[in-house]
């Protein structure tokens, strides 16, 4: 069975504009797919383990080919089952605010603990990094109260989209899908751009399901 999972970045729930646009998605997507799994990750509700000395001592033993102990064998633990909730995902939907021109810190800290050795990444001296996310797909909703596309410096910068993106197509994932409202607040008449987003939100969310209904096939 296909699995989607969606990872939600946002702690505004029914406030928040990338969520509802996230919403649009996952009901066209079962709509045309009523079969697939859908798995709903919120990061804020204490389920991410942190990740701080014992898991980098753990992430630096493992780069070394040793065995973590201890209580750094807990961190790992901690984060090995993280990244198995997500890499059970065949699809991904991700909720994706801007804070302070880039993503919000939980997302960091979701990238932090799963972007681990031998899980989402390998890597070679003398041919660097590898993703090992590949077959994968990923759609992003990208919101933001000021910045927007060629609007000046005043209005912020974009540390977000090209962060994020990176991020994927670095663990692997090379198709993404991105959905964008944006300016949602320092505009006069956000509702022309907030029902666009929402109609693309429904496009691809029915496009994942023909992918999903393939894997079925």
């Amino acid at each position: 069975m296909t699995a989607l999972l969606h990872v939600s970045a946002s702690p505004r729930s029914d406030a928040s504009h990338s969520l509802a646009i996230a919403r649009s998605f996952i009901e066209s997507f079962e709509d045309a797919a009523p079969g697939a799994s859908i798995d709903h990750w919120d990061l804020w509700d204490g389920s991410l383990p942190s990740f701080g000395p014992d898991g980098a001592g753990a992430k630096m033993r493992t780069f070394a080919g040793e065995e973590p102990q201890g209580a750094e064998e807990i961190a790992w633990h901690r984060a090995r089952v993280a990244f198995e909730r997500f890499a059970a995902a065949d699809l991904y939907l991700f909720s994706m605010p801007m804070w302070n021109a880039g993503v919000p810190y939980i997302a960091k800290q979701f990238i932090d603990v799963v972007s681990q050795p031998g899980w989402v990444f390998g890597f070679d001296g003398d041919a660097g990094y590898s993703g090992l996310l590949e077959g994968k797909r990923a759609a992003v909703v990208y919101t933001s109260a000021v910045y927007g596309e060629g609007r000046g410096p005043a209005f912020g910068s974009d540390f977000q989209k090209p962060y994020f993106e990176d991020w994927l197509r670095w663990a692997g994932v090379s198709e993404i899908e991105s959905i964008e409202f944006r300016p949602n607040l320092a505009i006069a008449d956000p509702e022309p751009g907030l029902v666009a987003a929402h109609v693309e939100a429904r496009r691809v969310g029915a496009d994942f399901a023909r992918d999903a209904r393939a894997a079925a096939a």
